[in-house]
């Protein structure tokens, strides 16, 4: 797709001392205009096709042919150039680009006169018929040129466009206007959620909208945001989770649930954390999580199609297949497969910290050996698996809210999925026992009293709902912003999310 042609144009469109000279000038174009009776920022106009209909729908057209059919398509200007009594311009709408082929014979002395008062930026209408220019392309020859927008501010200067990883993301508008790339990236993370959720609906699960501020926040290990909720005098918390209310659903009675929702922690800033972000999860009644592992195979899959027409991507140069089935390892197996040595739960938590901190991982002496196991794993293991790999079976004192595994009760019925080194999933089979969740909940009621404000907080409503009965039941999250950026072979999250947070301009 061709780069926007501001050749017209001065200055940085990034400042407003820079470009207090070229909003001067277009100001002085409105007043022009408007002197004339022509508004610059008309109601209505009404295109019969998009940019990208035309170039398909008549892309067979030999050189110089015309149709005789006349069509009204709408966006904005990218590139113009007037040659003598010829002019040229290159629009865009959501769907592509397509040229306005203007000689003067066509639109008019006068129309062809006021193409001086439109700008690269600007929107317009045009509505002619459909050519075939001398070099081939395909073209609307348009009897009129209406200006629907005019743009105050020059758009970037062609050959440096918008690169600045901040600015980008402040100005996501500007971004998705003149970077093609970016637009890929917006439309292949509609195109994931969509794919998703077709596949749970087909699968006859229930989509739900729960609640974001709450009392307790849970279901993670994470600090939260506070705010105060003024007619109730309460200070609530923005959601850290979206799991103990879809358990809660489970309980009731919605047996197969999910939800794609905005979740927010209160912790750093990098690129692959953002403190509010988007998680898919989802939970499943009379399932465990071998199943949820075949759900999130399936699940990633149809969304690699959606976005790339098929299971195999490419990441940093790397081929990579996310068809099913996907490679499964324990979380000690892969530990000795990367370390060289064996960490295991029953070697007790002296041996395993001395293991650890032999393998170059500091400890804290308030650490237990699930702890410590988890810590090497992920210093050292998880940014060296390429995947996608299920990671199984974690130590179950960091896993508060799973079921203790059938045939090893040290360790939890949990996966994580990791790709390219990055965490894209996480599975509980949940734990559906009051007396033992509770049990586990205290425990890490105990490690907050101890300074760790990331443990699991005392939910008294959820530990009620689970005494009247919840079924064996699977839970799976995924990262959805970490999902597109694996599609789109994005390596920021700023990529992905469309209004990252940072702080306030100066």
């Amino acid at each position: 797709m061709p780069e926007p042609d501001t050749s017209e144009q001065s200055g940085d469109a990034l400042g407003d001392e820079a470009v207090s000279g070229p909003i001067a000038d277009r100001i002085a174009e409105v007043e022009a205009l408007r002197s004339q009776g022509i508004e610059p920022w008309p109601v209505g106009f009404r295109p019969d096709h998009t940019c990208a209909a035309v170039t398909s729908r008549f892309g067979d057209l030999a050189p110089e042919t015309d149709t005789g059919e006349v069509v009204s398509v709408a966006g904005r200007i990218m590139n113009l150039r007037r040659m003598g009594r010829l002019a040229f311009a290159r629009i865009r709408d959501r769907s592509g680009d397509v040229q306005l082929f203007m000689p003067v014979q066509a639109l008019g002395e006068d129309a062809f006169a006021r193409l001086g008062e439109i700008n690269v930026g600007d929107y317009v209408g045009a509505t002619g018929e459909v050519v075939c220019t001398k070099r081939g392309e395909v073209s609307v020859k348009p009897s009129e040129v209406v200006l629907l927008s005019k743009a105050l501010r020059p758009l970037p200067d062609k050959w440096h466009g918008l690169t600045d990883e901040e600015a980008r993301a402040r100005m996501r508008y500007l971004d998705l206007m003149v970077n093609p790339d970016s637009r890929r990236v917006a439309l292949g993370r509609a195109a994931a959620i969509a794919a998703m959720r077709r596949w749970f609906d087909d699968h006859d699960f229930v989509e739900v909208e729960t609640g974001t501020l709450k009392a307790i926040p849970g279901g993670a290990a994470a600090k939260p945001f506070v705010t105060h909720h003024n007619a109730l005098d309460l200070d609530l918390y923005l959601r850290i989770a979206l799991e103990l209310d879809l358990k809660r659903l489970v309980v009731g009675g919605i047996e197969r649930v999910f939800e794609i929702g905005r979740v927010y922690r209160n912790e750093g800033l990098s690129r692959r954390h953002n403190p509010e972000f988007t998680m898919l999860e989802v939970y499943q009644a009379y399932a465990d999580y071998r199943d949820m592992m075949e759900v999130t195979e399936s699940v990633v899959a149809a969304a690699a199609v959606a976005v790339t027409g098929s299971t195999t991507i490419t990441v940093s140069g790397r081929e990579m297949d996310l068809g099913p089935p996907w490679e499964r390892i324990t979380m000690a197996a892969a530990i000795e497969a990367v370390v060289g040595a064996e960490i295991d739960l029953h070697l007790g938590v002296d041996e395993i910290r001395r293991r650890a901190e032999a393998a170059g991982v500091k400890t804290h002496p308030s650490w237990d050996g699930g702890k410590i196991m988890a810590e090497v794993y992920d210093e050292l293991v998880e940014p060296e698996m390429w995947g996608p790999v299920f990671v199984c079976d974690h130590p179950a004192s960091i896993s508060p809210l799973a079921k203790r595994h059938r045939d090893d009760p040290a360790y939890a019925e949990r996966f994580e999925v990791i790709v390219a080194g990055r965490e894209l999933a996480n599975a509980y089979t949940e734990q559906n026992d009051p007396i033992v969740q509770r049990r586990a909940i205290e425990a890490q009621l105990a490690k907050r009293e101890a300074g760790d404000e990331e443990a699991e907080r005392l939910d008294e409503d959820f530990l009620r709902a689970l005494e009247f009965g919840m079924p064996p039941t699977g839970g799976l999250g995924i990262g959805v912003d970490r999902l597109v950026m694996l599609l789109t072979d994005s390596d920021s999250i700023r990529d992905v999310v469309l209004f990252p947070t940072y702080r306030p301009e100066q």
